[in-house]
């Protein structure tokens, strides 16, 4: 006798292993999540003998139902992890008065990862009349350690899918920010022209921005720039920005008038942009023979012409509203000036003068740009001025927008 049930105990071990073994051999199979949800279902129900199982996972900080078998959708929809499993912390026998909304099951198993849980599973008989011990209770820690093959393998696989998907996707933002940067003029592009000294600052706020400026020599004597910004941030200000630099470098010509130039970029920003999006830009012409600036402000922050000779600032603000926020722009206004020598021009976008100070207010002004510039100091040493800020505000992680800027000191 003694004999008999030693060895049905050895062989339910070996049985057992068995079944261990398969499930492992089959979870290294590389099977879909779904593949392997559907076999633990068959085990359940085929080899164990178990009547109902319902399973719930946390996905992306959310419980969703995975697998429900032999349950009643009334039952499934009257579970709510969040008020109804959450507090169980190990294995519960809940067959002596249950929850009404649990009382068709027998136990609940909870799944823990790295100390979080990350799943339940519930089963119970469907024949709750049946002779000798419920396969839900006979079978409990070896339905535990099944459970956890499984849903933590499969919770393992998402994560491990989710990394790749970020990995991916953080390769193509680096290919992007690098071909983005390829369309923002370095300074070896800029124009070499001895009456002009060139800066240039940009600093996206991610991997891709929505700012962009540009210098294209127009013709002999004449210079064409201008400083833009996409309202939003991100992909899919980067992409409108990328598509409007191509537009605005085909049709920027020395004998096309600014008004015609920003009426067709208005176009194509309404045409890219479905009405999401608008940009805002400064865009000018600037003659080094008779020192005549012709421009138009759509919308951007005026720019600063500070005359180190007389101490005084100009702001250049004639233009029209921001492309793309209405299909015709109504009005545009052409500016022109005559620079005198020696002065200093600034135009930036306003992630520059967002900054979140030391008093966590926002500076919502340009003084601070205003005082950098106002003084006798060669502009190249303004500029510099303005890089050790940006590079403080950074290390303090106080920028929260892109970040460009043009600099011209007309010697």
């Amino acid at each position: 006798m003694v004999k008999e049930i030693k060895k049905r105990k050895l062989k339910l071990y070996r049985d057992r292993l068995n079944m261990l073994l398969d499930l492992t051999q089959t979870i290294n199979e590389d099977h879909s999540i779904n593949e392997l949800l559907g076999e633990f279902r068959i085990l359940l129900h085929e080899e164990l003998n178990v009547g109902k199982v319902l399973v719930f996972t946390l996905t992306n900080g959310r419980w969703q139902n995975v697998l429900s078998s032999g349950v009643k959708s009334i039952e499934v929809n009257s579970i709510t992890p969040e008020k109804d499993l959450l507090h169980i912390e190990r294995i519960e026998n809940i067959t002596l008065s249950p929850p009404k909304n649990l009382e068709g099951f027998d136990a609940v198993i909870p799944l823990f990862h790295r100390y979080k849980p990350i799943g339940y599973v519930l089963i119970g008989d469907v024949d709750e009349e049946q002779e000798g011990i419920s396969p839900t209770i006979k079978h409990l820690k070896l339905i535990q350690i099944i459970s956890n093959l499984i849903i933590v393998f499969a919770e393992n696989r998402r994560m491990h899918k989710a990394l790749l998907e970020q990995q991916a996707i953080q390769k193509e933002l680096e290919l992007a920010s690098k071909i983005q940067t390829q369309l923002i003029p370095g300074t070896d592009n800029l124009p070499k022209e001895k009456s002009l000294s060139i800066y240039t600052i940009y600093h996206p706020h991610m991997d891709v921005g929505g700012d962009y400026y540009d210098f294209i020599k127009l013709s002999r004597n004449t210079i064409g720039f201008c400083v833009a910004d996409v309202s939003g941030k991100g992909v899919s200000a980067a992409l409108l920005m990328s598509n409007f630099q191509a537009v605005l470098r085909s049709g920027f010509k020395s004998k096309v008038s600014l008004k015609k130039l920003i009426n067709q970029l208005n176009e194509r920003v309404n045409e890219n942009s479905n009405s999401e999006k608008f940009i805002t830009m400064f865009i000018g012409k600037y003659n080094t023979k008779s020192r005549k600036l012709t421009y138009v402000n759509a919308g951007h922050l005026p720019p600063l012409l500070y005359n180190t000779n007389k101490d005084h600032i100009t702001y250049l603000d004639k233009g029209c509203i921001g492309l793309g926020m209405l299909d015709l722009i109504p009005a545009i206004e052409t500016g022109k000036i005559t620079i005198p020598k020696g002065s200093k021009f600034l135009a930036f976008t306003d992630g520059l003068i967002e900054l979140e100070s030391d008093s966590k207010e926002i500076m919502s002004n340009e003084d601070f740009i205003k005082n950098i510039i106002k003084n006798s100091y060669p502009l190249s040493y303004n500029i510099e001025k303005i890089k050790e800020y940006i590079a403080n505000q950074s290390l303090k992680h106080s920028i929260f927008d892109d970040i460009s800027l043009i600099g011209i000191e007309f010697n």
